[in-house]
């Protein structure tokens, strides 16, 4: 799978390594103007997030928190790019969380909360009302929880490569960062 820039490019050829497959013409530009259109409470968090915040990262997939009020206006947001909710709406919010996929991969948690390490809650309507609003491209705004919540929010899985992110995360926001 490969990616195209934020403009949106045409077809590459087929991986040498994988000579079927295809590569996508997702224009994450478009794909993040849908979802600001929208007016979904969506606040992007995961690496995709630290990427938009200019740091040097690899990652295959996006990372939502969404409004648990809001699952129907981003579902509608992101029909035109062919990515096509795992759940129906009533067993997301069950669940507190569902899949957006095609060939891109999008994760959407619609919890009201989410425990992080030390037993602290995030609550995503505090983490809404300090949300930063970043410029990802001169039309395009992406709506991004503040430093210290995406550090909470990084948090979350304990995974290896998080206890990495917090720490860029945490030199970003020392160094006078957004």
């Amino acid at each position: 799978m490969r990616r195209t820039g934020p403009g949106g490019a045409g077809h590459a050829p087929a991986s040498p390594y994988n000579p079927g497959m295809e590569p996508g013409d997702f224009d994450e530009g478009a794909f993040f103007k849908a979802v600001e259109r929208s007016g979904a409470r969506a606040l992007l968090i995961g690496r995709r997030a630290l990427v938009v915040l200019g740091l040097p990262l690899l990652t295959a997939d996006y990372d939502f928190w969404l409004h648990i009020d809001d699952i129907e206006r981003l579902n509608t947001a992101v029909t035109p790019f062919g990515l096509a909710p795992s759940r129906v709406p009533e067993d997301a919010r069950r669940r507190g969380r569902y899949v957006l996929e095609n060939d891109e991969h999008v994760d959407v948690l619609v919890a009201r909360g989410v425990p992080a390490s030390g037993g602290v809650e995030v609550r995503f309507d505090d983490t809404w009302s300090r949300r930063q609003v970043v410029e990802f491209r001169e039309d395009v705004r992406v709506q991004l929880p503040s430093l210290d919540d995406l550090i909470l929010t990084k948090q979350f899985g304990q995974r290896p490569r998080d206890l990495e992110d917090i720490r860029l995360l945490e030199a970003l926001r020392d160094g006078g960062g957004r």
